[in-house]
């Protein structure tokens, strides 16, 4: 009710704590209502929560007592931080500073906004002929990507098909890198004045096979690669590697197994060879070195070997009809090329007396680079091969000794020595147990499980 009643009447001044009516302006009529609702309250809070009488307040207000913390706090001068609302004396932000800032920002940015807006439009505004050139771009680098990580699918998915394509993948790079060497010492063979004499054995052993490997693997490379027959030459060559493929695609295994297979074929021929020397061996009994030559013959019959010395004391029996190679008759020619495993071709005795020429001068070349002992396991099997001798199971001693007898006899050889020396292999590795173990070992084992199985 007293709320009531003081709202209905007219506006009142507070002076001294005591509202008056007046009839001024509205201000102090929102003042005063102010004032009066805020008394309300207050009443309202002190009858609500504490009934003790009140108390009047006095006329003169009394200035709280100043504490250390005030007077300190009085002292401090506080200085103003100026930016861009700042104030001027009469306490009133002046707007122009500010509106002089904002202006210098728009400036400021506006060029970065024109870029940006003519950056938006020249992307916007492509050609088409751009448009075309941008998506190919992305295509190609896509298709790009998918088949350079291709092989990584195919291996997740085919690990078998992909481990003989990793196989032939490699074989073809090793292929390629043996023939940019060989048409680099043919270069050299070419310029040099001394022709092969210029070459090492590692030169002279890649100049002497390349040129086989290359007409063995041309057929297969070349069919695989055309588009329809590939499809049906590339398992056949994966099958059968030994028949239609080089060294360069063989696994470790494979090159093991296929060297053996190819000796143990040559092999085969070194007992018709030693028929026709001993043939012809009444043919020359007028010969001084007829007993000379009728011994060692008699000693590869009995299971043994000549030695070196005796080999070089029948050398000039080669020299002359019937055993020097214009002389020799077709068979024994024939056999001879397949004794040393020489592909077949038109001109055989071409072909014998250049491969006598390679390994002597590849014997040349040991002794160059200091003996036969300074030569790598790897290297030494493989002079063996290529000499006539089984090296499988064999110490590096046990090769080092025979390669050194076959340099001594190497050495003093001359170009009308020339058929002693393709004979080398049966003068000095016809009886060798490692030769005989492998061109008749097998068949012992087949006779003793034939005894057994019948027992």
């Amino acid at each position: 009710m007293s709320l009531a009643l003081r709202l209905t009447r007219l506006p009142v001044v507070v002076v001294n704590g005591v509202c008056q009516e007046s009839s001024t302006s509205i201000f102090h009529q929102h003042s005063c209502l102010g004032n009066s609702t805020n008394a309300l309250l207050r009443r309202h809070y002190v009858t609500s929560s504490d009934p003790a009488t009140k108390k009047s307040p006095s006329t003169t207000p009394v200035p709280p007592k100043t504490t250390q913390f005030d007077q300190k706090k009085d002292n401090d001068k506080v200085t103003p931080i100026k930016d861009a609302f700042d104030t001027t004396k009469s306490g009133k932000p002046t707007t122009t500073s500010l509106t002089e800032n904002i202006t210098k920002l728009q400036q400021a940015a506006a060029p970065i906004k024109d870029a940006a807006k003519q950056a938006v439009i020249a992307k916007a505004k492509l050609s088409p002929q751009q448009v075309r050139e941008n998506v190919r771009g992305y295509m190609f680098t896509r298709f790009f990507d998918y088949v350079k990580n291709y092989d990584k699918v195919l291996e997740k998915n085919f690990p078998s098909a992909m481990k003989v394509y990793r196989v032939f993948f490699d074989g073809v790079k090793d292929f390629f890198a043996d023939m940019k060497r060989f048409l680099k010492v043919a270069r050299i063979v070419n310029a040099s004045p001394k022709g092969l004499k210029s070459l090492n054995r590692q030169e002279l052993e890649l100049y002497m096979q390349m040129p086989r490997d290359m007409v063995k693997v041309a057929p297969a490379l070349i069919l695989s690669s055309l588009p329809m027959v590939g499809y049906a030459v590339f398992p056949l060559v994966v099958m059968y590697p030994r028949t239609f493929l080089t060294s360069h695609f063989w696994t470790l295994q494979q090159k093991s197994e296929f060297k053996e297979y190819y000796f143990l074929e040559r092999l085969t021929y070194n007992r018709p060879v030693l028929r026709c020397l001993q043939a012809k061996l009444k043919s020359i009994k007028s010969h001084p070195k007829y007993e000379p030559f009728a011994q060692v013959l008699g000693q590869l019959g009995s299971g043994t070997h000549p030695s070196v010395e005796q080999i070089l004391d029948i050398k000039d029996i080669f020299a002359d009809t019937p055993f020097n190679l214009i002389s020799l008759p077709g068979k024994h020619i024939k056999l001879l090329t397949k004794m040393h495993g020489i592909p077949r071709g038109w001109f055989k005795r071409h072909s014998l007396y250049e491969h006598a020429f390679f390994i002597h001068y590849m014997d040349l070349a040991i002794c160059r680079e200091g003996g036969v002992h300074n030569m790598p396991l790897e290297a030494l099997r493989n002079a063996c091969y290529i000499r006539g001798l089984n090296p499988t199971n064999m110490s590096n001693d046990d090769m080092i000794s025979w390669l050194r007898d076959w340099v001594k006899i190497s050495k003093e050889i001359k170009v009308e020595h020339l058929t002693l020396y393709l004979h080398l292999p049966i003068l000095m590795a016809y009886n060798h147990p490692n030769n005989w173990q492998l061109r008749y070992g097998h068949k012992d084992a087949k006779k003793q499980t034939n005894q057994t199985t019948n027992e």
